[in-house]
């Protein structure tokens, strides 16, 4: 099996890469810039294999990736000629779509690059798969704040809940899921989307809630910043799920649920950034002062995110198992080796 992941140097698509090396008779390709930054993949740095530039179709690439590794493809997935290219080159049997601009604070700043990037590029991968002639399973990443504006008689939140996104990133999320059904309705396109909510762990980007604190307090026991934790709005509740569940969840998605349908995927519980930021430092012994910082607060909130997952549970049996602590402890010594 041949499957395709694109952001495979990001903090899931990372995941995602090392439990597929798992997995038996799986060739795994990702797409990659040579901007792009391959730290996430250091753990697997003797499996890396970068296929070089020029394979232009099915009987070169055979030539030219390496078996039994991660093979890294140079494409840019704004062009629509290259991400043509690539599909009909590779082929994929799975494809799973997690490279997006993903950060919400980013989006408010950055508005139209949030919804290009994300909307663009889920639209050239759709019309090269048409174009190749080829019918993968296509995994696409969707948002919980996609969700948006809860309201309390709304929680735990159902896949039939409505959407009523509150940041462009949100809006951009609603797209590429409603491009995945036009896509799934209109030509067939064997799409299945996720509406994963909040995951964290090893890896997670320093300007994530989590890793915001977890590193933060990685730097004040260092000695390297002063004992003050900045904060944006501790009252916010999400739903966190460890990342390795969260891509473990991404590969049943595509074993066992059926195209053109929407799943919630979560851990089912809620807690507040306050319970996070409590549950870091009891790992450590320092003395912090947590003060609030005006930039981190949002334009608009969501207030709280909570899955009801029966749908994806009763389809494929997942269910969590790595424990929120564990997930934190995990988050803290990670940011201990980096800083």
């Amino acid at each position: 099996m041949r499957i395709l992941i694109t952001g495979i140097t990001g903090f899931a698509g990372s995941h995602l890469a090392e439990f597929a090396l798992t997995q038996p008779d799986v060739e795994i390709f990702g797409i990659y810039r040579r901007r792009s930054r391959l730290e996430h993949l250091q753990d697997v740095r003797d499996l890396l294999h970068m296929v070089e530039p020029g394979v232009a179709s099915v009987s070169t690439l055979e030539k030219a990736f390496a078996p039994g590794k991660i093979n890294l493809v140079d494409c840019d997935l704004l062009d629509a000629f290259s991400v043509h290219k690539l599909l009909a080159s590779v082929r994929p049997d799975r494809i799973f779509h997690l490279a997006a601009q993903s950060h919400v604070p980013t989006s408010w700043n950055a508005p139209a690059a949030t919804l290009h990037d994300n909307i663009i590029g889920q639209l050239n991968i759709f019309e090269a798969v048409r174009q190749a002639g080829i019918d993968p399973l296509i995994h696409i990443a969707g948002s919980s704040e996609e969700y948006g504006m809860v309201y309390p008689d709304e929680v735990p939140m159902k896949e039939s809940n409505p959407l009523r996104p509150l940041s462009p990133y949100a809006v951009s999320k609603v797209t590429q899921e409603m491009l995945a059904y036009q896509y799934h309705q209109s030509y067939g396109l064997k799409s299945i989307v996720s509406r994963g909510f909040n995951h964290t762990g090893p890896r997670r980007g320093e300007n994530f809630v989590t890793s915001t604190f977890a590193r933060q307090i990685a730097r004040i026991e260092k000695g390297v910043q002063e004992p003050v934790i900045y904060v944006g709005d501790l009252s916010s509740k999400r739903d966190f799920t460890d990342v390795r569940d969260m891509v473990r969840a991404y590969w049943l998605l595509l074993e066992k649920c059926k195209p053109g349908e929407v799943y919630n995927i979560g851990s089912g519980t809620t807690r507040a950034a306050q319970e996070v930021l409590d549950t870091l430092l009891s790992f450590s012994r320092v003395q912090v002062e947590v003060r609030v910082d005006p930039t981190r607060l949002r334009p608009s909130d969501v207030m709280i995110l909570w899955a009801d997952s029966s749908k994806f549970m009763d389809a494929t049996g997942w269910q969590p198992t790595i424990p929120f602590t564990q997930t934190m402890n995990d988050l803290l010594d990670y940011w201990r080796e980096r800083v």
